[in-house]
């Protein structure tokens, strides 16, 4: 590469969701760097504007699902219950957005077709929807890793005449209140569709793929003694999630399952089904739930035990009840079980009966049986990490896209940069941590910034990945996952709910505490694995 030539803009930011925001907070108010974001969306919150069907919310708790950096905005935003609803959370990132005059720098309803690298000049060129380019020496895309829908390939989907729906992209004109609903998949948001449509619907059909385990979320109202505990503790409540596994605001257990008896590992089982919250049950109940397979079994038959005491019907608690692993991202919500014993929800399992057909009227199971329906929704999840990516023409060294470069096997440098790829940085890439969303993404944005800070100070043009630290940690990514029972199960963070992709180490399941440890010692050894290149010459125009 040459000396770079003048650009629009020092960096770019895709997306404008929890990453976004505070890569722009990042790069312009802290950096001084001119920034622009943008977003197809018509607001900013990434997954959370999109996420507008009923039940939405989080499920790691509300103190916990939000960022560290500020504490003052804690002192002015307070929520209703144990769990932020999506508009909670909605309104919690507009007023980040507002807080720190961030709006003027986010384009909205302006989607990023392309992202291609000028090789001479190491200039990226970003082409938006409405027909404009524009460069910059930097580029970080914050897609997030749930934000690609996935819809099954049923025959006759097209021909449905009523509201055919995906929960990633719910109408804002549609109510299923009085509506014969259809729900097809019981992941975390299919499950907290259930709870919400169940409630309101004339009649709720849960179409189920696979049987979930499910936790009760023990979601209760606040008060304004839990707030001032809170503020008191603030920086414990940090560093203790940042010090932990999966970051959830809670500490996680050192107990193997095993070492106890079956009446304390029975009562340790209880307590924290009663005191709700699935990450919780996985990992702050015993150590190894997720590694051994004596400990999962115990957990597993637990909750099997509980299906079978909450539901009324004995052939429904029959089909809920799961045969594999404890082994997918842990689910909570208040009242799923529960929502079986209404006279207007029914469950049919599609293990047993799949659909066969999607009719104008509603869907044909191979039983023959026509379930009618004024309303059929899609819970079925997304390409995550990688889809979007997929979608957008990123090219780097070569005129190679990230989509050939990737192949069948995503993989990156810490889940934050490819090699052939040189300033371009993502958040929440592949073989990034598995953990708590905003602290894992704040965790990323921080160590990027820095890099870009350290690269502007020294006044260096280039930073790129090389292909062995590349190769390096997404080989470790995978040993990781190999040691647990994660791999064992279908599930959508291995990616094996997309037909015909082969099953792929999409996570570090080692922990946030490891990460972060990682990541200190990759920057104070001179950010091993990266190659710096060339001078900064010219200033952006």
């Amino acid at each position: 590469m040459t000396a770079e030539k003048s650009t629009d803009l020092d960096a770019i930011v895709v997306g404008a969701g929890f990453a976004g925001i505070y890569m722009l907070h990042k790069l312009r108010n802290e950096l001084g760097l001119s920034v622009r974001a943008f977003d197809r969306a018509g607001g900013v919150g990434g997954t959370w504007y999109w996420n507008r069907y009923p039940g939405a919310m989080s499920d790691s708790e509300g103190f916990i699902y939000q960022y560290s950096f500020d504490r003052d905005l804690l002192r002015e935003w307070t929520w209703n219950k144990r769990y932020l609803t999506r508009d909670e959370i909605l309104g919690y990132l507009e007023s980040v957005v507002e807080r720190y005059d961030l709006g003027r720098d986010i384009r909205l309803h302006t989607s990023v077709e392309s992202i291609v690298l000028d090789e001479e000049s190491g200039v990226w060129t970003v082409a938006t929807g409405d027909g404009a380019q524009v460069t910059a020496r930097y580029v970080v895309t914050a897609l997030g890793p749930l934000s690609t829908s996935h819809f099954p390939d049923i025959p006759g989907r097209d021909d449905f005449g009523g509201r055919l729906v995906h929960t990633g992209a719910w109408p804002e004109d549609l109510d299923v209140e009085g509506k014969r609903v259809g729900v097809i998949g019981t992941g975390s948001t299919g499950t907290q569709f259930v709870c919400a449509a169940a409630k309101t619907a004339a009649h709720l059909t849960v179409f189920q793929r696979t049987p979930q385990y499910n936790v009760p979320s023990g979601n209760h109202p606040l008060d304004e003694e839990y707030f001032s505990r809170l503020r008191e503790d603030y920086d414990r409540i940090w560093e203790q999630a940042k010090s932990s596994v999966v970051a959830c605001g809670f500490e996680e257990s050192r107990t193997p399952a095993m070492s106890v008896s079956e009446e304390e590992r029975h009562r340790v089982f209880q307590e924290s089904w009663d005191r709700g919250n699935g990450f919780r049950f996985m990992f702050g109940t015993f150590s190894d739930i997720i590694f051994n397979p004596e400990a999962n079994e115990a957990a597993a038959e637990f909750i099997r035990a509980k299906i079978r005491e909450t539901v009324k019907d004995p052939e429904t608690a029959r089909r809920l009840q799961p045969t594999d692993y404890y082994a997918k991202r842990p689910i909570c919500n208040e009242d799923y079980y529960e929502s079986f014993n209404r006279d207007n929800v029914s469950l049919v399992s599609l293990r047993e009966t799949p659909i066969r057909e999607i009719t104008p009227t509603g869907a044909v199971t191979e039983d023959g049986t026509e379930h009618e329906l004024d309303v059929l929704v899609f819970a079925t999840g997304f390409e995550a990490v990688e889809g979007s990516y997929r979608l957008l023409d990123v090219r780097g060294r070569g005129g190679e896209s990230i989509e050939e470069h990737w192949g069948q096997r995503p993989s990156s440098h810490l889940g934050m940069s490819v090699s052939g790829f040189p300033n371009l940085f993502m958040v929440y890439g592949p073989c990034s941590v598995f953990s708590n969303l905003p602290t894992a993404i704040e965790t990323q944005v921080e160590w990027i910034s820095e890099l870009i800070g350290t690269m502007e100070e020294r006044g260096l043009a280039r930073a790129e990945t090389t292909r062995e630290a590349e190769e390096s940690w997404t080989a470790v990514c995978e040993e990781i996952a190999g040691h647990s029972l994660f791999p064992k199960v279908d599930s959508w963070i291995f990616g094996a709910n997309i037909p015909g992709r082969e099953r792929r180490v999409l996570f570090y399941f080692a922990g946030l505490h490891s990460y972060r440890r990682r990541l200190r010692e990759i920057a104070e050894a001179g950010y091993e694995g990266l190659v710096f290149e060339g001078e900064r010459s010219t200033a952006p125009a």
